[in-house]
């Protein structure tokens, strides 16, 4: 029997559709069909729907099919093996169905990916949303990898829907994305990449757009991407509902306003709980010197080898140059790299490994620090400390996932244990202190530094990695935590195998603004006598030598009038700028051996600027005739190579046309008296005739044969040889 193809008319225009769901003969598919909805089915269930969203009541929810859910929606559910709701699923999705904002704040792990889709698809469903509708439903995340995950879950749970989803994220390929992006009615993107397509696809079109949705809210609405979601906003039609979900919600005013939220709903399960963080989570922290940062990394991979270890650096150049150097000492353990400079196929490639495999340690940036869902990681290890608690807990949050157990260790420097622990206090974060045994410690130095010896682009990385993480601290926003100027940066370049610290120009030019000082000098050098104190704003001092007293310096006399009184000027007169005036410049003076100046020899030579120009000119002159002339001498002997070259060919073409009697021996030929008979020709008057210059034969012969016999005795065996083969030619 043939398939069924019921025509339905699509609202707006006159074409006739196929439908979207397709009914099965009984031949095709085993006697049962596997649709049987039809128009009129769709439209009974969305009003079921529609009427059972005001009635439903949130403690009535113990499955998902206590939900007023469709029927397709449930089946996806299902085939994703989700059966039971979260806490955060269960408070947020009925009130996401009956129109509601949300803003919804819930602990790592918890679910709330799938809290915002459901209510994505029953939208678009009880709209009767088709392909030809355009977007409908917006889910904007602030990282690429974030994107791709929230994708393959809606991939999973929306195989009984027709809808179409887009994923645009950059480092994609932007023409592709351009052609398809019309057809596409849920869009998974970041937020840079969707404005791009604002400004300069025509065909992309959201003024149907029904929900947005905003997944790790507080990130999306910060300084890093608030220009970006400005432009965005702008965009959007002003009649539309909104979800936020974050497992840190923002509460601004002003973000919320930037959204037109009407009336939202805050949504946070766990506020009033006693800990902010995961239950099963264990949570320590050390407190480790600058310099032994990287010996403890490597000890703890070590110690940790079978394990699935996450280590968050606070710079990209932090973990490539760890990745190198930790590859090269050649650990039990896989390393992975993964930070927001990478290619993105590299990026995607390596977040699929690192999901797939148990064995492994990922070295990243924040860039994975925010909801990701890593399976199965057993320790998170924060080697530079977050810059706040939201940011901790992101971080923390990457283990201990959905009832699971895992481990947090937390790196501190000793001027930012306090601080910090008094941090995570207020935020409800329990966190233990722990010390680590000495003994358990390996120093993978000597090695680092001979890599870094053999290795020029390494040493590059390390000062990179070096500058980077001085210049994170220093852009810090509590200074009362993070302080640069306390930073012990010769034993942290040490650490890194660096022999020599690298210059940090820019905490140079930090400390010079933030003194009222007007010296722009990064170092201010002051020489003292005895009798006077150090200056609390001098660095360091270098005492009074016997050799500035020798020279006798005059001291500077201030002159001082009766009409004219003397206005002591505001600025600070340093030693420095006395001794400075009492040197005479262009005024040379010898010294002795011991170091004494020789008054009898001191002379003035003042320089003559014009005097000086004048000889450069000169000297700048002959410097290009010089340069003029060895051109020309090169073309020259140029020519006379090239000459000299097709005299050489011409030569072994003609082995007879040298007039070199050196370089062929001619003794061996006849005599041409002897051939010609005595006949001359006479060329200027051209009297010979062809007969007179052909020489007989017999003369011929005979002349061979008296050559050949006057050199027959003198010639040697090898020279006989030759001469023979010339006969026979």
């Amino acid at each position: 029997m043939a398939k069924v193809k019921p025509k339905v008319k699509h609202p707006g225009n006159g074409k006739r559709v196929k439908d979207k769901f397709k009914q099965k003969s009984k031949h095709q598919n085993g006697g049962k069909p596997k649709f049987k909805f039809s128009v009129k089915d769709e439209e009974s269930e969305i009003s079921r729907l529609s009427e059972s969203y005001a009635n439903a009541k949130i403690e009535e929810t113990s499955n998902f099919s206590d939900f007023p859910l469709s029927k397709k929606t449930l089946q996806g559910l299902s085939q994703g093996q989700y059966r039971k709701p979260t806490v955060i699923q269960r408070e947020s999705i009925l009130p996401a169905l009956q129109g509601k904002d949300i803003l919804a704040a819930a602990k790592t792990g918890s679910g709330k990916t799938l809290a915002f889709l459901i209510p994505v698809f029953e939208r678009l469903y009880t709209n009767q949303w088709t392909r030809l509708d355009g977007l409908g439903a917006l889910i904007i995340t602030p990282t690429r990898e974030l994107a791709l995950q929230i994708f393959e879950t809606v991939a999973k749970i929306s195989k009984p829907h027709d809808f179409t989803t887009g994923l645009i994220i950059g480092g994609q390929n932007l023409k592709f994305e351009k052609n398809r992006l019309h057809q596409l009615n849920i869009i998974i993107c970041t937020p840079g990449r969707l404005l791009q397509h604002m400004d300069q696809n025509p065909l992309f079109d959201c003024t149907n757009l029904k929900i947005l949705v905003l997944d790790e809210a507080d990130r999306c609405l910060d300084l890093g991407f608030e220009s970006a979601m400005n432009a965005i906003i702008e965009n959007l039609p002003p009649e539309r509902q909104t979800l936020l979900f974050s497992a840190t919600q923002t509460k601004s005013v002003k973000d919320l306003a930037r959204l037109n939220l009407r009336d939202p709903e805050y949504i946070a399960p766990h506020e009033k709980e006693q800990y902010t963080t995961p239950t099963r989570l264990q949570q320590n922290y050390v407190a480790v010197e600058l310099g032994q940062k990287l010996t403890m990394l490597w000890s703890f991979l070590k110690a940790h080898s079978k394990q699935k270890i996450i280590v968050f650096f606070a710079t990209c150049k932090q973990v490539k140059y760890f990745y190198e150097v930790f590859r090269k000492l050649r650990p039990s353990t896989l390393l992975l790299p993964l930070y927001g400079g990478m290619n993105q196929e590299r990026r995607n490639k390596i977040y699929t490994e690192f999901c797939a495999k148990s064995n492994v340690c990922l070295l990243a940036t924040d860039v994975a620090s925010r909801g990701l869902d890593f399976p199965k990681v057993n320790w998170v290890v924060q080697l530079d400390c977050p810059e706040d608690a939201n940011q901790y807990i992101h971080r923390a949050g990457r283990t201990a996932r959905l009832n699971t157990s895992g481990e947090s260790l937390l790196v501190l420097l000793p001027q930012e244990e306090d601080g910090v622990v008094k941090m995570l206090e207020k935020t409800k974060v329990p966190i233990n202190k722990i010390h680590i045994d000495d003994k358990q410690l390996f120093s993978p130095l000597i090695k680092i530094q001979s890599f870094l010896a053999q290795s020029p682009e390494l040493k590059e990385t390390a000062k990179r990695a070096f500058v980077a993480y001085v210049k994170s601290v220093a852009l810090m926003k509590d200074k009362n935590i993070f302080d640069a100027s306390k930073l012990d940066l010769e034993a942290f370049a040490k650490s890194l195998g660096l022999l020599v610290t690298p210059r940090v120009r820019f905490l140079s030019r930090m400390e010079n603004k933030s003194k009222k000082s007007n010296v722009k000098t990064d170092v201010k050098v002051a020489i003292d006598d005895d009798d006077n104190e150090e200056s609390e704003e001098e660095l360091f001092t270098v005492k009074k030598s016997n050799r500035f007293v020798a020279m006798d310096l005059p001291e500077p006399e201030m002159e001082q009038t009766e009409d004219k009184p003397v206005i002591e000027s505001k600025k600070k007169v340093t030693k420095v700028k006395l001794l400075k005036r009492a040197l005479v410049t262009n005024k040379k003076i010898n010294f002795d051996d011991s170091g004494n100046a020789v008054d009898e020899e001191v002379r003035d030579e003042v320089y003559d600027i014009e005097k000086a120009r004048a000889q450069l000119k000169l000297a700048d002159a002959d410097d290009k005739e010089r340069y003029k002339n060895l051109q020309k001498a090169k073309r020259v002997a140029k020519k006379e190579k090239l000459k000299r070259k097709a005299d050489e060919e011409k030569e072994e073409e003609d082995d007879f046309g040298s007039d070199d009697e050196d370089s062929v021996d001619l003794k061996w030929l006849p005599d041409p008296d002897d051939v010609y008979n005595g006949h001359h020709r006479d060329v200027e008057s051209g009297s010979s005739s062809a007969e007179d210059l052909e020489p007989s034969v017999e003369a011929k012969k005979s002349a061979k044969k008296r050559k050949i016999a006057d050199k027959i005795d003198d010639i040697t065996l090898t020279e006989a040889e030759q001469l023979a083969m010339n006969l026979l030619k």
